[in-house]
């Protein structure tokens, strides 16, 4: 494996940091911290550049919340805008290129270019080979990112890095919250970091297990395959390597299943192979939704909320849904 040094004074760069602060600012603009670096956005850089080349850089506190996402309750960890999600952006544009040449093709999350859509293609795609593709095998990691050790993450990343300087601000971020383990939710870094400690699952795979029809978004992952008996014997190897290799569980509840009887909840949706559903939890808060905008009239915040719903419904077989709940109000749309 190549390994990659003399990256830190890139990251620290005057220029690469006036550029992180245009890039973490995008849809933020009316943020108070972000007005505050936009009245002199050069001072500020300065300030960030000559803190990360003396090395003064620490992670700021802070400001932990909770979400419930699809009935998942997730602890949100928040930065500060300055300095440190321009910080986290100035190492990013350095570093994710190289991440990048490390992830396959079939891994989609937080990542340019990919997202929830290209997968949803590629997964249709294969379904069109209906031999190989009879069974599926879907399962996810227990508690991912609060269980990420950090010894296993640093040493992954000096196995990827050899510059010195660049592992102690690595470093520094990651046991920003915890000694031990986890990551937070919430930090730009943290998205690639949890890509990036998946991907030799994704490389043995491919290249060790010849799986043709492998799909990762994030810890979210499906396999499909022609032998339901293949498949329960990779979900056991499966548990051993995780185990092993990056001290986590996958969730026990793992499934292998008929594909187009049960169909594949996957990236929002559900795909049987001649048709693609909104996942039922999705299309419960869709129905939800249009009903009380029905009931009480269409406003600036429904029409937002119908523009968000379309964006899933052109995606999959929802000529019924439409009917059933836009239609009636096209005429004011």
């Amino acid at each position: 494996m190549k390994r990659y040094g003399n990256l830190y004074p890139k990251i620290c760069d005057f220029d690469n940091v006036v550029l992180a602060h245009t890039n973490a600012r995008r849809g933020k603009s009316w943020y108070k911290e972000v007005k505050m670096v936009d009245s002199d956005p050069f001072y500020y850089a300065d300030l960030i550049h000559n803190m990360l080349r003396e090395k003064r850089y620490r992670t700021s506190e802070y400001e932990i919340f909770e979400t419930n996402d699809s009935g998942k309750t997730r602890t949100i960890y928040k930065l500060p805008y300055f300095p440190d999600r321009i910080v986290q952006w100035a190492i990013l544009q350095v570093i994710e290129p190289i991440f990048l040449k490390d992830f396959i093709y079939d891994t989609y999350s937080a990542l340019p270019g990919r997202g929830i859509h290209l997968g949803l293609k590629r997964l249709h795609k294969a379904l069109d080979d209906k031999e190989n593709t009879t069974y599926c095998l879907k399962f996810d990691v227990k508690k991912y990112y609060p269980s990420i050790p950090h010894l296993n993450l640093k040493n992954a990343l000096r196995r990827k890095f050899k510059d010195t300087d660049l592992l102690w601000l690595l470093d520094e971020i990651i046991d920003s919250v915890n000694e031990e383990k986890g990551i937070p939710i919430g930090n730009y870094t943290s998205q690639y970091f949890a890509n990036f400690y998946l991907s030799p699952y994704d490389h043995w795979i491919k290249e060790k297990k010849k799986i043709r029809y492998y799909f990762r978004y994030m810890d979210d992952i499906v396999i499909l395959h022609k032998s339901k008996k293949f498949l329960h014997w990779l979900r056991y190897e499966t548990d051993w390597y995780f185990r092993q290799n990056f001290g986590l569980e996958i969730k026990n509840n793992w499934q292998v299943f008929p594909t187009r009887e049960r169909g594949i909840d996957f990236l929002g949706y559900r795909s049987f192979g001649d048709r693609t559903l909104l996942r039922k939890t999705t299309a419960k808060r869709f129905q939800t939704s249009m009903k009380k905008i029905l009931k009480e009239g269409l406003n600036k915040k429904g029409r937002m909320s119908i523009a968000s719903y379309e964006g899933w419904l052109k995606w999959c077989d929802s000529f019924g849904l439409r009917r059933k709940y836009i239609g009636p109000l096209e005429v004011f749309l």
